[in-house]
C-alpha cells in the first residue's frame, strides 16, 4: 500500500533538494499529485497474477498457438526510476485450459506497475502464464524504449531493448518459436 503522506514529504524534500520553493503556485499541489499518480503507476504491488488469470475455460483442442500481441505497457526503471514503455507478446500452447485474452493484458500490467527492469517483466509475465495456465509452452517477447537512455545518459531516442523468455516447448521447439516470430511479422 502506497503511504501517501511520506510520499508527500519526500517529494516536498526532493523539490526543496533541487532548489525550487515546494510552496509556489505551481508546485503548491504537486507532493499531492505524485502520490495519486504513485498510487496508480505502481498498483502492482497490490495486484496478483495469480489472481488474473484464475477465470479459466476449457481449451476446445488444446493443440494451437495462442497469441496476443501488442500489448501496451508503461512501467518504471528502478535504476533512475524514470519510464520505459512498449509491447508485449504473448504466446502459449494450452495445455487443457485457456484465458481470456483480456486476462492476459491484465496480467502485463500486474507486473509493469511496479519498478521494474524489462529483463525480469518479461521473465515474471512468462512464469505466470505458464504456471498459473499449466500451459505446454509460452513465449513472452517485449520491446520498450527506455527514458533512461532517452533524455539522459547516451540520449538515444528511438532505441528499443527487446527481451524474450521462453518456457515449456518454446525452450526446446524452434520451430514452434519460429512460428510465433512469423506470426508477430503479419
Amino acid at each position: 500500500m502506497i503511504d501517501k503522506e511520506k510520499v508527500k514529504e519526500a517529494v516536498s524534500m526532493l523539490l526543496s533538494a533541487i532548489g525550487e520553493d515546494a510552496s509556489r503556485e505551481g508546485l503548491k499541489d504537486t507532493p499531492d499529485r505524485v502520490a495519486r499518480m504513485y498510487e496508480e503507476i505502481y498498483a502492482g504491488y497490490e495486484d496478483d497474477a495469480s489472481e488474473r488469470l484464475s477465470r479459466q475455460f476449457e481449451a476446445v483442442d488444446g493443440g494451437g498457438i495462442v497469441l496476443e500481441k501488442d500489448i501496451s505497457f508503461y512501467s518504471v526503471c528502478e535504476h533512475h526510476m524514470l519510464p520505459f514503455f512498449g509491447k508485449v507478446h504473448i504466446a502459449y500452447i494450452p495445455d487443457k485450459r485457456i484465458v481470456g485474452l483480456s486476462k492476459l493484458a491484465r496480467t502485463v500490467e500486474v507486473f509493469a506497475r511496479r519498478l521494474q527492469v524489462q529483463e525480469r517483466l518479461t521473465s515474471q509475465i512468462a512464469d505466470a502464464v505458464y504456471n498459473e495456465l499449466g500451459a505446454k509452452g509460452v513465449l513472452v517477447i517485449a520491446s520498450a524504449e527506455h527514458t533512461c537512455m532517452t533524455m539522459r545518459g547516451v540520449k538515444k531516442p528511438g532505441t528499443q531493448t527487446v527481451t524474450m523468455s521462453a518456457r515449456g516447448l518454446f525452450e526446446t521447439d524452434e520451430s514452434l518459436k519460429g512460428q510465433v516470430l512469423g506470426l508477430l511479422r503479419t
